[in-house]
C-alpha cells in the first residue's frame, strides 16, 4: 500500500461528512500524514437582479463566509482530538471543482469524500459531488458512505 503524506478531507459538516472525516483522520494517525480539512462553501446565486432590502449581496456572502468558518472551528473541536497535524480550508465555488483544484495545491496523495448515496431520482436532480470528484480527478478518490441504522 502506498503511504500518504498529505490527505485531504472536503466536509459538509453532515453526518455523512463526518464518518468520512473519522476515516481520513484515522488514516492520517496511520500514515503520520498532514490532514486538509477543506470546507467548500457552494456559490450562492447573484441575488443582486431581485428585491432584497434587508442585505446586500456581499453582506449575505460575508455572513454566509463567517458561518462556515464558526461551523469549521466547532468541527474541528470535536473532532480532531490530540491530532496536530492538521489545516482547515474554506474556499468558495463549485464542491467538485474546488476539492480537486485544492487537492492539487496542497500537494494531496488522497481526496477522503462522504457520499450520501443517493440513488434514482435523487441522483439525477441533485448529482454527487463525490462522483464528479472520483470521474475527474487525477488522484485516488476514497468515498465513505454512512451506514444507515436498520
Amino acid at each position: 500500500m502506498k503511504d500518504f503524506s498529505t490527505i485531504l478531507v472536503a466536509v459538509d459538516f453532515s453526518d455523512s461528512s463526518d464518518n468520512a472525516f473519522q476515516m481520513a483522520l484515522a488514516l492520517a494517525e496511520k500514515f503520520s500524514a498532514q490532514l486538509i480539512i477543506l470546507h467548500v462553501i457552494n456559490e450562492p446565486i447573484d441575488l443582486r437582479g431581485f428585491y432584497v432590502p434587508h442585505i446586500s449581496f456581499e453582506k449575505l456572502e460575508e455572513e454566509i463566509e463567517q458561518g462556515a468558518k464558526k461551523l469549521m472551528e466547532s468541527f474541528c473541536r470535536q473532532h480532531i482530538g490530540a491530532f496536530e497535524n492538521h489545516e482547515s480550508l474554506i474556499v468558495p465555488g463549485l464542491p467538485y471543482e474546488e476539492i480537486i483544484k485544492q487537492a492539487s495545491i496542497c500537494g494531496a496523495d488522497l481526496i477522503v469524500l462522504g457520499t450520501h448515496g443517493r440513488a434514482g431520482l435523487d441522483h439525477v436532480l441533485f448529482g454527487s459531488t463525490a462522483e464528479k470528484v472520483v470521474r475527474k480527478s487525477s488522484l485516488p478518490v476514497l468515498t465513505v458512505r454512512l451506514e444507515e441504522e436498520t
